[in-house]
């Protein structure tokens, strides 16, 4: 068996907040899923369109204290365990801790093998979630299970350029996405993320509009990124569409979405939320928190 997932975060909230975030049913249905049910001891339960394997609940409580939660997942075919802890840091600021066994290696996460192959990125977006939920900030889109296609959009701090510049220029993607990308930005030219070789991770320019557009064909999905500016803010729309019948890159999709709260972090000059990511198997350079 691998390792498992580990992720711990920052949040500049107070810890019984994000304890509550974590522990409430309606908090759960707007951070983490459409459907939840929470009577702790006795249920701790998340389903619906924005969870891998969601149409029905799969999870049961095994262990809860004032800043533990663990519960069995059963996703897969395998009985996971998840733990998230919440610790006091100070004044005004927590760290959540978040762990999962049984979640496949780095390799199998970019082929998209198996419906467990979506945990890492699933719980790096849904920590950002959490984290920006607490502190009184705009959500991340989730990512729909039920659907072949991911279009929705976010707000970000600068105009179109800036954040144009920030998703083709290698250097400032590594700072908030955590990956190394090489990318040759003309039309017939790529755009290459490093430790995914297993994967559909060089994507071809279809089309380009510098500060404004881009079409990318990533070879079994396409991608657009769409950049509208107004008062000093970027309105960035994306589209990814699969272009056949095979399997939906989920995988793929949640972590896009969770670089976009990174991405926001990033031009609103605010610290990452990461403190420590450990995805198995996961090479240098390979798109995980930082």
């Amino acid at each position: 068996m691998t390792a498992p997932l580990r992720l711990r975060a920052r949040v500049e909230a107070p810890a019984t907040d994000v304890w509550r975030a974590i522990t409430d049913a309606e908090a759960l249905r707007v951070w983490l899923a459409e459907h939840a049910e929470v009577d702790l001891p006795r249920a701790f339960s998340f389903w619906g369109r924005y969870t891998p394997e969601g149409d029905v609940p799969r999870q049961r409580p095994l262990h809860t204290d004032s800043g533990t939660l663990r519960f069995a997942w059963s996703i897969g075919g395998a009985e996971t365990t998840v733990e998230i802890s919440v610790t006091d840091e100070g004044p005004g600021c927590a760290h959540v801790v978040l762990t999962q066994t049984h979640v496949p290696d780095w390799r199998d996460v970019v082929r998209e093998k198996g419906a467990r192959s979506v945990l890492a990125t699933f719980w790096s977006l849904s920590i950002a979630n959490l984290v920006d939920y607490v502190e009184g900030r705009p959500l991340t889109p989730r990512c729909d299970f039920t659907s072949p296609r991911l279009a929705d959009c976010v707000v970000v701090a600068g105009p179109p350029e800036e954040v144009f510049d920030s998703l083709v220029d290698p250097d400032k993607i590594r700072n908030w996405l955590g990956a190394v990308v090489d990318v040759d930005l003309r039309e017939g030219g790529h755009w290459h993320m490093d430790g995914a070789d297993t994967g559909p991770s060089a994507a071809k320019v279809l089309s380009l509009e510098p500060g404004r557009r881009v079409e990318l064909d990533w070879g079994s999905f396409a991608s657009t990124w769409e950049l509208e500016g107004s008062g000093g803010r970027t309105r960035l729309t994306f589209v990814h569409s699969r272009f056949n019948d095979g399997g939906t890159p989920y995988a793929g999709w949640l972590g896009w979405l969770s670089g976009m709260a990174e991405l926001r972090r990033f031009h609103e000059r605010r610290p990452s939320i990461w403190l420590e990511s450990t995805i198995p198997g996961a090479p240098g350079g390979a798109p995980q928190p930082n």
